[in-house]
């Protein structure tokens, strides 16, 4: 039976993602409906940042990272360039204004960041993973700050000529559940896409597997400015995402409080 629905939901993924790719680009509304097709039952805390150019910087578990944060709000990704060689995804990706990053080569990595910069300064919103991979989905790795420099910029003036930073986001994503029932860490890498892992293969066994829940929590957001630069920024963001992941892994998600992040970017500044 479990193999049947995987074969259902693949399927149904599929057509429906055919006949709307031309729109998809900027479907919520598709996005929402994935999520509830592939199973993944996604607990809101916080709010994200609109109607502005803003840079979400978050960890990263799975490939349905991207479905989760693209049913919340319209996004692009900030995403390897080995992407662009994947079939069907790679089409996705393109679809949905995906900015490449070439990690291996400093120039490109500069190029990358000047194309997330002008974004920003266009109204974007776009999803940096600055630990540069997926891990496992029972830590937060390291953040990089290389890409963070972006955000070392001005979206313009204020009504009283003072210039206004580029904000920044931390989010914190956490696979918790499988059928309702608390996620072990042994079970989160049926899940998390990580490693030397294949694509296919992978996403086949997580279908497969079930319902999971999915909490995401938008935390305060801050500036470059306010906490030194790039490394302050990486160092800050890590922090709070860390400490959002680790609560909703020991199952203590709260209503969205921010009184203790200001402490975490003074820390890091």
């Amino acid at each position: 039976m479990r193999s049947l629905r995987a074969i259902w939901i693949l399927f149904v993924f599929v057509l429906v993602t055919l006949v709307l790719m031309p729109w998809q680009e900027s479907a919520v509304r598709y996005h929402k409906f994935l999520v509830k097709l592939f199973g993944l039952r996604v607990r809101v805390i916080g709010e994200p940042l609109r109607d502005r150019g803003v840079l979400i910087v978050a960890n990263h578990t799975s490939y349905f990272d991207i479905l989760v944060f693209s049913s919340i709000a319209p996004v692009s990704f900030v995403a390897k360039s080995e992407v662009k060689t994947w079939p069907f995804f790679s089409t996705l990706a393109r679809l949905q204004e995906t900015v490449y990053v070439e990690r291996a080569r400093r120039a490109k990595t500069g190029e990358a960041r000047d194309e997330i910069r002008e974004r920003l300064l266009g109204g974007d919103t776009l999803v940096l993973f600055p630990e540069g991979t997926s891990s496992d989905g029972n830590q937060v790795l390291h953040f990089k700050s290389a890409l963070m420099g972006a955000a070392e910029t001005m979206l313009g003036d204020d009504a009283s000529g003072k210039p206004i930073p580029v904000p920044v986001q931390p989010v914190s994503v956490a696979y918790v559940g499988l059928y309702g029932i608390p996620m072990g860490r042994e079970y989160r890498p049926l899940f998390a896409w990580y490693g030397d892992m294949d694509l296919v293969p992978h996403l086949w066994e997580a279908v497969k597997t079930g319902p999971i829940d999915v909490v995401i929590e938008y935390h305060t957001p801050t500036t470059a400015e306010a906490v030194g630069g790039r490394k302050g920024l990486a160092a800050a963001a890590e922090a709070i995402v860390r400490r959002g992941q680790s609560r909703a892994l020991a199952g203590q998600p709260r209503a969205h409080k921010v009184e203790d992040e200001p402490e975490l970017v003074e820390e890091a500044a």
